[in-house]
């Protein structure tokens, strides 16, 4: 059986609605960053990264959240999660997960995180203001051509939409006018209707 370590309110939501779409059997271990188990002898052992998420399988443990959502349709492929049948539309996956992997969650990050990248206050707090304006430049991005709708594919769900709808969640938080992208917010608004990401959500809120 499979088992997702997750934090509350990361990007491991993503991962955590590919399973529930795909009608997966596994188990759920919370890892509380307030008090930093991230870090800790025990969950290391599982990912020496001291990230989330990671997913443990048959065959060993599994990191960052491209891996994961594409191992997750490829494990499940009858649930239609990914295009694996067309080599081009799949790759079209992968870059487009990879972009948010690569590019939006680390300008998100350089709000709350600063301090992977320097040890400078002043460098750090000019991050921070760099905030809106790069996360803004990636969702641009996104809404004028990435996004082709209703899906990020096109007419299908994908794990690109799982992925895409939890950073768009923090839009708010990050200093970025969500009204500036409404391709974005509509697509937010569908994905978080469904049945799946609303067993996600429930799940992450109320497990201790």
């Amino acid at each position: 059986m499979l088992t997702l370590y997750y934090a509350a309110h990361t990007c491991a939501l993503a991962t955590h609605i590919a399973l529930e779409e795909a009608g997966a059997d596994y188990n759920l271990v919370r890892v509380d960053f307030a008090k930093t188990e991230q870090c800790g002898a025990d969950y290391l052992k599982v990912n020496p990264k001291g990230r989330v998420p990671a997913l443990a399988t048959e065959h060993g443990v599994l990191t960052e959240t491209p891996a994961l959502l594409i191992y997750v349709a490829e494990r499940y492929s009858n649930e239609g999660l990914a295009p694996l049948d067309d080599a081009f539309d799949l790759a079209r996956t992968q870059a487009f997960n990879s972009y948010l992997c690569s590019t939006v969650h680390v300008a998100h990050a350089h709000r709350m995180r600063g301090h992977r990248w320097a040890d400078d206050e002043a460098t750090i707090a000019g991050m921070q203001r760099a905030v809106p304006r790069s996360v803004a430049a990636a969702f641009q991005l996104i809404e004028d051509g990435l996004l082709k709708g209703p899906w990020v594919l096109g007419e299908r769900f994908s794990v690109c939409d799982a992925y895409l709808f939890t950073l768009a969640q923090w839009l708010e938080a990050d200093g970025v006018d969500p009204a500036r992208f409404p391709r974005v917010i509509a697509h937010r608004s569908r994905v978080s209707e469904r049945e799946a990401v609303k067993r996600a959500i429930e799940a992450e809120v109320a497990k201790p």
